[in-house]
């Protein structure tokens, strides 16, 4: 599990530099969650580093397996000095949390939601889980390990996340790109979804 994290963490430090900040998180009966902070001129990056130690179980199988299964990290990026986006460290801690508590699989196009603002005053208390390899590469493992992922996570408002349930992560990235939406305001509102 350590030798992984430092995997990980090598990957993160690669990709984004060096962290600014770093917080840990512990809930009961989970691992440990890190989240550090990257400033990238205007732009602060959020990265989860504990989540990818175990698999990732179908919350059906009987027994989980301890090697094989997927395994993410989370990343979040945000403009800088619009908000007080350093209090998205625990929500992303317990999204970071939630395969080893609620036995969910996090996967691109998922929705996940933690039931308050991302950080204060934010419209936004759910996210849509975007596809890896943009910009942080996975990270290979030995066989029959599966890669890290580094998933993006892209705000979104309760009537955002309400249409996505109907029409579907595809149609909402495609409104937001028809639009110019800047997915990395953290005090945006809803793209318009007439």
């Amino acid at each position: 599990m350590g030798e992984i994290l430092a995997l990980v963490e090598a990957r993160l430090l690669t990709a984004l530099g060096e962290p600014d900040a770093r917080a840990a998180v512990t809930f009961l009966g989970t691992d440990r969650m890190e989240v550090l902070r990257f400033v990238d001129g205007d732009v602060v990056r959020y990265a989860t580093l504990g989540m990818s130690a175990q698999p990732m179980a179908d919350p059906t199988a009987v027994l989980a397996d301890p090697v094989k299964g997927p395994r993410a990290e989370l990343v979040i990026s945000v403009r800088a000095g619009l908000a007080d986006t350093d209090k998205v460290l625990r929500p992303l801690a317990v999204l970071a949390a939630s395969p080893q508590v609620e036995g969910v699989v996090v996967a691109p196009g998922a929705s996940l939601e933690v039931g308050e603002p991302l950080w204060p005053g934010a419209p936004f208390s759910s996210v849509l889980v975007a596809e890896p390899g943009g910009l942080v590469e996975d990270l290979e493992l030995d066989a029959p390990m599966e890669p890290v992922r580094f998933l993006p996570l892209l705000p979104m408002t309760n009537n955002e996340a309400a249409w996505k349930r109907v029409r579907g992560a595809q149609e909402l990235q495609e409104r937001w790109l028809s639009h110019g939406t800047d997915l990395r305001d953290p005090l945006r509102g809803s793209v318009p979804l007439d």
